[in-house]
């Protein structure tokens, strides 16, 4: 179910020096294997960089409590011990944990942290000539159910039921980080900036210059062209696509992206953006919008507060929710 980030949106901003002396600085590194661009509004770069230092090292602390990659992680204790016996967590993943099996409700199971049990079953990389048998599919999706992840708040526990069971946090992660790298720099006094975690961006306040940050949205199948900009306003955008890893058998076209419920590829949706208050619900959501696919994932968005998503299906088209507002390019 993990997403790889192959769309992102075009930050739009000017480096503009206003006359109480802000600008804004930006730094590109490398976290949680994924490029994060790391943008803050301060008085002077010494300034800045300590701003940026510390969202880095924040962004850092998350990685190493969720990764599963990690054998000394909180997750990869309870990964070991599935089926086997509840682990004690620190408050802040179990929370995290907790978030996310109210995520997989919401969305009727196609965002599962489970999905990592999944049997790598589909190949992306050009070796695949068949699709599997219905009997591989179903067999690939086993161990996959978040209704069977047991919290125990009271002793602050996580087990996994069925032994060989994963959790993995691909589909929320960096989404999370980013929304606790800018929850500590706006608690430092930092009036603005941006958490951009490959394609998961997070902003605060307005750009030197007075204005929203804005992000161009285009269309993966016409890259030359942005359709509408979007204004931000102390929120998060996240725009997942898929368009360079898929399979294609008898005139369908499969993604990477698997239905965890199903063990099948999503099929029909090139780009998902959601704008939402969290990075983190806004990486979860479009997640599950690529499995939900464009109708019902569109009623979903429809139905929650504050939240809007822009889809573009296999054929180009452009699909929105009710109330999201476009300026038009």
């Amino acid at each position: 179910m993990r997403l790889k980030k192959f769309i992102t949106p075009i930050l739009l901003f000017f480096v503009i020096k206003t006359s109480q002396g802000q600008q804004s600085y930006n730094r590109v590194v490398l976290l949680m294997g994924s490029r994060f661009d790391i943008t803050v509004v301060a008085q002077d770069s010494v300034n800045a960089n300590q701003h940026i230092d510390t969202a880095i090292s924040e962004i850092s602390r998350i990685e190493k409590l969720i990764s599963s990659w990690d054998p000394n992680s909180q997750t990869s204790k309870i990964n070991r011990n599935a089926g086997v016996t509840p682990v004690k967590v620190n408050q802040e993943l179990f929370d995290l944990i907790d978030r996310s099996l109210k995520l997989s409700s919401l969305t009727d199971g196609a965002f599962d942290v489970s999905y990592a049990s999944m049997d790598r079953i589909w190949k992306f990389d050009g070796s695949m000539s068949k699709i599997p048998t219905d009997k591989e599919i179903k067999a690939s999706i086993t161990k996959v159910g978040y209704q069977n992840i047991i919290l125990d708040k009271k002793n602050r526990t996580v087990f996994l039921k069925l032994p060989g069971m994963k959790i993995g946090f691909g589909a929320i992660g960096k989404g999370y980080a980013a929304d606790k790298a800018k929850d500590l720099l706006i608690k430092n006094k930092v009036v603005a900036g941006i958490i951009n975690a490959s394609g998961d961006m997070n902003t605060w306040g307005k750009q030197p210059n007075g204005e929203d940050w804005k992000v161009a949205i285009t269309n993966p199948l016409n890259k030359a062209q942005a359709f509408g900009l979007l204004p931000i306003h102390n929120g998060a955008v996240v725009t997942s696509g898929d368009y360079e890893k898929y399979v294609s058998f008898n005139g369908k076209r499969y993604t990477h992206i698997i239905d965890p419920r199903t063990g099948y590829p999503s099929t029909g949706i090139v780009s998902v953006t959601v704008f939402a208050p969290k990075a983190e619900l806004a990486d979860a959501l479009a997640t599950s919008i690529f499995v939900m696919g464009k109708d019902v994932g569109i009623s979903r968005i429809n139905q929650l507060p504050k939240i809007e998503c822009i889809i573009i299906d296999d054929q180009g088209n452009i699909h929105t929710s009710n109330h999201i507002e476009v300026e038009k390019m």
